[in-house]
């Protein structure tokens, strides 16, 4: 036979199959055309000459990989469905006088067509959509863009190389699992029989062993550099727990439901709750992964957007000054420095609204069993969760830029904690005991202290024991700087002339030779809004991909579940079952298990939330409530594009076996 009629034949197959063919092409070309803008993002010469563009390059360079091990993963498991679901229409050639090798012959030009489609309607949306994706990208990072057209031929390399060879070893496991069966299982396809499963008790308890572990991570860490070094490990354990628990869980759900007689014994429950039983194998995993996938797109979409729309909140705690200027000068070369600097102010016609001047000092100490110790010898130092960081400040510095008159007893403090709590009433440091006269609720320079990516500390104290500690803690750390002086300046200028202010004090400080450094809220939003804009647009990519996976796996889950129940709803019509009543079972059979990925993912999210928070904090995002308002609106949206979806696949389901 010739090759041009195996290629109509693969055309017919795909044309006759575009049920379960189309929606497969489509997530194809989605995901190659997203891998493509992504890569041509990291590669875009364009986003040399904008602020901050080493940082978004490398996000974007982060995110063309993980786009490809999803596209790996994600691809391989929905040609599966694809496979199984044909696997009576290769029997029947095979049975017909085809040989394994035209059914490999015609796999082959089927999976050329699919690439070939999908690379070309991927490449050429990816090309389309460029443009518009870096001119968005550039939006969000606070910079303006030229127009201008780019293509790299790396880009189209790195994508044609890549999805060539993921269809090539999609091919290869088709054509052996095609290949490996004798016609007759081919033949009898996916409706094969199972065995009911029994209640694996050992798996469920391990799965609920992963899942309290994960948990547990999740609620106890405090520290944010813990949460980060813990965090990749609770999530695994929270998604190996979620497989077992559905796995074991679920059939153990199912036979507990059984046994309910005024549950079970009902038309519509009888019919749903026996046949999800026997096929609870393959049930499980499709729901894990959706609960999975849903969980990750709620995170990444609500933590993303969180720091989008708090990006000025973000920005202000993380620079409370327009200017901040920190020295390690002797006083009188601050003074010097200091006098300059407001000269320049008035050059340039900048009028100061605030000005803001202290001493303080910093420095690490050990943390044991909720307390500070300053022999840091006696705890693992390879522990993340084993420093802090203590910041002292003059009790005279703090009553003059917090406005207040408080007065200090000797070797008594005011305490501030940030992120973690001190439950004690006194610190202990290079042996003398400190009382903690009050706990600070605010603190005015809270955001140098969120800054630090330990957990910190602020401790005012009198004069005398400031320099007592900065002699002691010189002494245990061979510094002799640990004092600096910190002078912020806030202005009503616009941003023109805080630029040149800018420029004025950088050069009076090169000129200078200060010991220290110079920031400022303007120079630097220009990288927080790159490395956050970055993020943020990798996170709505991301959360699109993982959202189209949800979709697509939903679909083939009901679709491949409405052609094998087909028969068996025929089979119960027959015997008296009317139309109205398969309608009610049908529902009963999704809605039984259906939510539950979605209430799962919910429960994750909410015990994810404490940990999420402290990488957040980490970012500068110490806003909470908003953190927590995007949480929930995102969860509020998913839940209603999750309820579309049930309607239309479960429809789909009910047409399938009502013929």
């Amino acid at each position: 036979m010739r090759i041009g009629f195996y290629t109509r034949l693969a055309l017919n197959n795909i044309r006759k199959n575009s049920r379960t063919y189309l929606p497969y092409l489509i997530t194809c070309i989605v995901t190659v055309t997203m891998f493509y803008l992504v890569r041509s993002l990291s590669l875009n010469p364009g986003l040399e000459f904008v602020s901050g563009a080493a940082t978004v390059m490398y996000v974007m360079e982060l995110g063309s990989k993980i786009i490809g091990i999803f596209a790996c993963i994600f691809l391989f498991y929905t040609n599966s469905f694809l496979i199984r679901r044909r696997k009576k229409e290769f029997g029947l050639f095979n049975i017909l006088g085809m040989e394994k090798k035209h059914l490999a012959l015609i796999l082959f030009l089927e999976t050329l067509i699919l690439t070939a489609v999908s690379l070309g309607l991927g490449l050429i949306f990816g090309v389309a959509l460029d443009k518009a994706m870096f001119l968005l990208i550039t939006r969000a990072m606070g910079n303006g863009a030229t127009l201008g057209f780019f293509l790299s031929k790396r880009t189209f390399a790195d994508t044609g190389i890549l999805f060539g060879i993921l269809f090539l070893l999609i091919y290869v496991k088709s054509v052996f699992t095609v290949g490996t069966a004798r016609p007759i299982e081919l033949l009898r396809g996916g409706n094969v029989g199972e065995k009911e499963p029994k209640a694996k008790w050992f798996l469920a308890l391990a799965g609920a062993a992963a899942m309290g572990a994960g948990y547990h991570m999740a609620l106890t860490i405090t520290n944010p550099v813990a949460a980060v070094s813990y965090f990749f490990v609770a999530v695994i354990l929270v998604i190996v727990g979620t497989y077992l628990l559905f796995t074991a869980g679920s059939i153990t759900l199912l036979k507990l439901l059984r046994m309910n007689r005024n549950f079970y014994y009902r038309t519509k429950h009888f019919i749903s709750v026996s046949g999800m039983i026997y096929r609870m194998k393959q049930n499980a995993v499709g729901l894990a992964n959706i609960c999975i996938l849903s969980t990750m797109v709620l995170i990444m979409v609500s933590s993303t957007s969180c720091m989008m729309v708090g990006m000025e909140d973000l920005i202000r705690t993380r620079y409370p000054n327009d200017f901040g200027i920190y020295s390690k000068e002797t006083p009188s070369r601050n003074e010097e420095l200091f006098s300059q600097i407001d000269a320049l102010c008035a050059e340039t016609g900048v009028s100061v609204t605030d000005r803001i001047r202290y001493s303080d000092m910093n420095f690490t100490v050990a943390w044991q069993d909720g307390e500070f110790v300053t022999d840091s010898s006696l705890v693992n130092i390879s522990d993340p969760n084993a420093f802090r960081l203590l910041e002292f400040i003059p009790l005279s510095d703090y009553n003059a830029f917090a406005g207040e008159d408080r007065i200090l007893g000797e070797k008594e403090m005011l305490f501030y904690s940030g992120r973690e709590k001190y439950a004690r009433d006194t610190v202990s440091l290079f042996g003398t005991d400190f009382r903690i006269a009050e706990r600070l609720e605010r603190f005015p320079v809270e955001g140098r202290i969120g800054n630090h990516v330990m957990n910190s500390y602020c401790c005012v104290v009198r004069e005398e024991d400031f320099k007592e500690l900065a002699e002691a803690a010189g002494q245990q750390t061979g510094e002799s700087d640990l004092i600096s002086t910190y002078y912020g300046l806030d202005t009503s200028a616009d941003d023109e002339h805080l630029n040149r202010l800018y420029a004025g004090i950088a050069q009076a400080v090169s000129a200078y030779g200060l010991n220290g450094y110079v920031e400022t809220r303007i120079g630097s939003r220009a990288s927080f809004m790159s490395l956050y804009g970055g993020i943020f647009f990798l996170g709505i990519c991301l959360g699109l991909l993982f959202i189209m996976a949800t979709v697509l796996i939903i679909y083939y889950k009901q679709i491949s579940e409405g052609y094998e129940d087909r028969e068996r709803f025929a089979i119960l019509q027959k015997v008296g079952m009317t139309p109205k009543e398969v309608r009610s079972a049908i529902h009963s059979q999704v809605l039984t298990v259906f939510f539950l990925p979605l209430a799962v993912a919910g429960i994750h999210v909410a015990v994810a939330f404490p940990l999420i928070t402290l990488v957040l904090k980490l970012m500068n995002m110490v806003n909470t409530r908003l953190f927590l308002l995007c949480t929930i609106v995102c969860y509020l949206v998913f839940m209603v594009m999750y309820v579309l979806i049930y309607g239309l696949t479960a429809r789909t389901y009910y047409r399938i076996v009502r013929r």
